[in-house]
């Protein structure tokens, strides 16, 4: 991967293990839709997916991500100039099959699975072994959401996965205008406080990085990356709720701001839940916003 060195140590010093390219395209693959739900936070649906004989293709992998936004998967092992238009190709079809593709996903999740595919939000992942800065200006320019992710075999064990370039497809308010509409809500609602602190946490995520997409769910909001880092859910009177992937068993929980909820059922994705009551709140949770947005 780009500026990325991997040593062993061992007691005698250090050893560069060296990245490497899959010898072909499958191997790539194969080993992503044997393990996608680990590696990406997508469910597998279908490998090789014809579009029929008017469309004429084959889709290399079909998925449903953690928010339920259908998801095309399309592999290179190196550089590939057509990548993105292939998988932007395919996106058109699918948008144009959303019957059939709720069909599969029935088949393979369950009718409650199919219910909730989220329309508003289909994504593209592109996973090649590097894309050009073309790639990367190109996919700042679509209106879709689009994923460049760069992979490296090192050894004979280690997988690296790094994001080019992540964009959402989706409108995003302008943060003046999210203001106004806070500064309306709050003097017409009780409790709009809390609403205030929506959007202070809304402008923190936001403000990790570049590649941070937001996805609308009626239960929650998602903060996302490759995957999901934050989940909000919708303001209550005396308290907001974030959950975030962070381990609960490597964070010092205390009674009334952190708690461990892995096991137990709850909106949006995360095993470590956030209570904001305050703005101070707000402030010792960025730390926690930071490490759960590194390590997505």
């Amino acid at each position: 991967m780009s500026g990325l060195k991997l040593f062993r140590t061992m007691k005698s010093g250090v050893t560069e293990v060296a990245p490497r390219l899959a010898e072909v395209e499958a191997d790539v693959q194969g080993l992503v839709e044997a393990h996608m739900e680990a590696l990406l936070d997508v469910r597998f649906l279908a490998s090789e997916y014809g579009t029929g004989p008017a469309h004429g293709g084959r889709i290399d992998s079909l998925g449903l991500d953690e928010n339920g936004s259908p998801v095309i998967l399309e592999y290179k092992r190196g550089v590939d100039a057509g990548v993105i238009n292939q998988g932007l190709f395919y996106l058109s079809w699918l948008m144009d099959h959303r019957a059939e593709f709720e069909h599969l996903v029935r088949d393979r999740l369950g009718a409650t699975a199919a219910s909730q595919v989220l329309w508003s939000g289909p994504r593209l992942i592109c996973i090649a072994g590097d894309f050009t800065r073309y790639d990367v200006h190109a996919v700042r320019e679509n209106r879709r959401s689009i994923d460049l992710v760069r992979y490296r075999f090192f050894g004979n064990d280690l997988l690296g996965l790094e994001t080019v370039a992540s964009v959402s497809g989706g409108t995003q308010t302008p943060r003046r205008a999210r203001r106004q509409e806070v500064a309306r809500v709050a003097a017409a609602v009780p409790g709009a406080s809390m609403v205030a602190m929506a959007t202070a946490v809304d402008e923190a995520l936001l403000g990790l990085g570049d590649g941070v997409n937001r996805v609308e769910r009626k239960q929650y909001r998602a903060y996302q990356r490759l995957r999901n880092f934050a989940c909000v859910c919708p303001p209550q009177r005396t308290k907001l709720l974030v959950y975030l992937k962070v381990d609960p068993k490597h964070v010092d929980l205390i009674p009334g701001f952190t708690r461990d909820v892995s096991g137990l059922g709850h909106h949006g994705t995360g095993d470590l839940e956030v209570q904001l009551r305050t703005a101070r709140d707000v402030e010792r949770a960025q730390d926690l916003f930071r490490a759960s947005y590194a390590a997505a």
